[in-house]
């Protein structure tokens, strides 16, 4: 058996959507869902106690705390009954071959591998082009659209639960699936559609922030200079962040405004994000390097 593992919280229409998908699946072996729920207050259990009566797959949902998205995925992953463990995420749409793509990839494999595939963000479930180039990803473990072997995830000690804000915990799971010996393999044909309506922009600064901090406690535990590269956490990059930081709170302003054209401020926004993360990465550095700043 497959286990597909959902890690959510408060997403509900998301996730219905998600589970809509999964009913739709060709050609694939017997799977189940593991919903994984890191404390949703919204109609969250009721999504999946309704879905449970209609889909063709066993469906389950586990209540797992409010702590953080690793220690939802590893009970996730504890209570799954499948030998293969498919990751994905709750703001997703999955192809009909999406599920058969990722098993036949691990197929005839003489060793245990990692399995990811394209993801494409869209706006909005009807749009659904083909992946391309632009799609690849060279990332080893993305847990919006990865599959490994419960008993590999088991040896290497599954995610690090000390990740407890937004970023990163999933890559430093593949810092380690790596240096275990995996191979990773990247399917074209097991690509999935990621749902990325346009965020607030005060959520998109708290994320960065957020994403910062826990890039700065992946250096601290791996500090590598493959870790250091990932994060941005290099030389060359902070020194960039120094000459950019004196123009966020234009940036800030211009992200903003609703006068201005889209395009503008697009980029705006995105000079204010990257410029943010890079600030505040440098700042935790720091402050990791000597705890009295």
């Amino acid at each position: 058996m497959i286990s597909i593992v959902i890690a959510t919280k408060d997403r509900a229409l998301f996730l219905q959507r998600a589970l809509e998908s999964l009913a739709l699946q060709r050609a694939a072996p017997e799977f189940e869902v593991v919903v994984a729920d890191n404390g949703s207050t919204d109609g969250t259990p009721s999504v999946v106690a309704d879905a449970a009566h209609t889909v063709p797959y066993q469906l389950r949902h586990i209540e797992a705390g409010r702590a953080n998205r690793g220690l939802a995925r590893n009970m996730g992953v504890a209570a799954a009954a499948g030998e293969l463990i498919l990751f994905v995420d709750d703001d997703v749409w999955l192809p009909s071959d999406f599920v058969a793509a990722h098993v036949a990839a691990h197929s005839g494999a003489r060793t245990s591998r990692v399995v990811t595939g394209p993801i494409v963000n869209v706006p909005d479930y009807d749009q659904r082009p083909r992946p391309g180039a632009a799609n690849y990803s060279s990332a080893f473990f993305c847990t919006c659209n990865a599959s490994v072997s419960k008993a590999v995830l088991e040896a290497v000690g599954g995610f690090d639960e000390a990740f407890r804000l937004y970023g990163w915990e999933d890559t430093e799971l593949g810092l380690r699936l790596r240096n275990a010996g995996l191979e990773h393999s990247f399917a074209w044909d097991a690509f999935l559609y990621h749902i990325k309506p346009p965020e607030p922009l005060e959520l998109a600064i708290r994320r960065t922030v957020e994403k910062a901090t826990t890039a700065a406690q992946f250096v601290q535990k791996s500090p590598t200079f493959r870790t250091r590269l990932a994060t941005g956490a290099y030389p060359l990059n902070l020194a960039r962040g120094k000459l950019v930081a004196p123009f966020l709170p234009l940036f800030a302003g211009v992200a903003s405004s609703d006068l201005l054209p889209k395009s503008v401020v697009a980029f705006a926004r995105n000079r204010l994000l990257d410029g943010l993360y890079v600030k505040s990465l440098a700042g935790e550095l720091a402050k990791r390097e000597d705890p009295s700043r």
